[in-house]
């Protein structure tokens, strides 16, 4: 177990995040003590939840209703929907993701997930790991999440044993070695904690002397942010071609910018790219971030990028540097989760989505579907239905420039449009 002093923090960087686990496991209860203990809750939100809960006849406050903002999810006492909330230390900015952990609601998890760097799986501490801790692991290993934090949470529940502690420590770890959880340079931690007493998460509380690992707070402040752990490809899809018409302006008449947003990677003037799929090459004559001209920049900025060449660019080609080229594709396989209520039909023509470009699809194949309860390879029966995940090949109309999922999260994921009702159907996460 890591000791804080290990732990590097990371000033004024954001960190998104996602809790998940079983129904019940305390995860809105737990971002709402997160909210409440950083003292970033507003007066008057306070008072509202306050006069819920004595309406429910609660002594305390009931922390939970803070994330289930829905009125069925209140209603029923559950989390039906992806609640976001931000708040801010005074070190960090966080953007929460509370997933629903009814199996109905895989799909809602997925959504939730694609987008975390760090996923805090809540297990109960009378129940220990149940079928949906082990789906929510599956999701999070399957979706590439680096940083795993397993909370086991209502310790107070069992007397904060140490020993429950870990025993559902040992069973956790035997269960993400059948995964591959740990693989990849994914991290585990462990924090035995009680979300209604506050034991654990921002402060160390007394009842747990046993245990010296951070709390989940020191945890999540120290956590790497994203992009920053491994040496990543520029990639560069081009949303839209700039072309000024302003003719009191002779400094524009033969402006031509390609704009942005750096997926990826990093650029400077100088470098020298390669425009895909037409694979012509020229080198970047300037980088522009409004009215500000840039040496280089890095990856999640939206910039203006000028080339020394006249190159036919559009919208939908991907700028790469010239020393590391993604070959493009018009076969394309992926792990898919099904979002629409309307099963997949492989005799059907699909949009693939894919950063700024677009293409008809095809399914060619599906190999096998994933039991999400058992982690099972089952045999496919050509079709799918809502929050099932399957192995799938696509034939593409049009080239697509994609990097395994595994390797890039931006430009490894795509998503999947029926395109007579013009809905999200499908997300994909593209396999090596």
């Amino acid at each position: 177990m890591s000791k804080l002093e290990n732990l590097p923090a990371h000033n004024d960087s954001l960190l998104r995040f996602m809790t998940c686990g079983s129904v019940d496991d305390g995860k809105s209860t737990l971002i709402g003590r997160l909210l409440y203990d950083t003292k970033t809750i507003l007066a008057d939100t306070l008072t509202q939840i306050e006069r819920t809960s004595q309406k429910r006849g609660m002594e305390s406050v009931d922390l939970s209703l803070l994330t289930d903002g829905l009125q069925a999810e209140r209603e029923q006492g559950i989390t039906i929907d992806v609640a976001y909330r931000y708040f801010s230390t005074g070190t960090r900015k966080y953007i929460i993701a509370d997933a629903p952990g009814h199996e109905q609601y895989t799909r809602n998890m997925v959504t939730a997930a694609s987008t975390a760097n760090l996923a805090i799986i809540l297990i109960d501490a009378r129940k220990g790991v149940l079928t949906q801790t082990r789906r929510h692991s599956y999701l999070a290993q399957l979706v590439g999440i680096p940083h795993i934090v397993v909370a086991i949470n209502k310790m107070d529940l069992v007397d904060y044993s140490q020993a429950e502690f870990e025993r559902i420590r040992a069973t956790y770890l035997e269960f993400a070695e059948q995964i591959g959880l740990q693989r990849n340079g994914r991290d585990i931690h462990f924090v035995p904690m009680s979300a209604l007493n506050g034991d654990m998460i921002v402060d160390r509380g007394t009842a747990m002397p046993w245990y010296q690992g951070p709390t989940v707070l020191e945890l999540l402040e120290s956590a790497p942010p994203a992009h920053s752990e491994r040496t990543e490809s520029f990639r560069f899809p081009v949303q839209f071609v700039c072309r000024p018409h302003a003719s009191d302006n002779p400094e524009l008449h033969d402006f031509r910018g390609f704009m942005g947003r750096i997926e990826s990677g990093n650029i400077a003037v100088g470098d020298e790219v390669i425009v895909l799929p037409s694979g012509l090459s020229s080198r970047v004559k300037a980088i522009q971030l409004g009215d500000v001209a840039l040496p280089h920049a890095i990856t999640e900025q939206s910039v203006t990028i000028l080339l020394e060449d006249e190159i036919d660019i559009s919208r939908g080609d991907m700028i790469v540097k010239k020393t590391d080229v993604p070959a493009p594709v018009k076969q394309l396989n992926a792990m898919v989760c099904w979002l629409s209520e309307t099963p997949l039909s492989p005799a059907r023509t699909y949009i693939i989505r894919h950063t700024t470009r677009e293409s008809k699809a095809k399914v060619a194949s599906i190999a096998y579907k994933i039991d999400v309860n058992t982690t099972e390879q089952l045999a496919a029966e050509g079709s799918l239905n809502m929050n099932d995940i399957a192995s799938i090949s696509f034939k593409l109309a049009q080239p697509l420039m994609v990097d395994p999922y595994a390797v890039n999260r931006a430009t490894g994921s795509f998503i999947i449009i029926d395109e007579s009702t013009n809905n999200t159907v499908g997300a994909g996460m593209v396999q090596a």
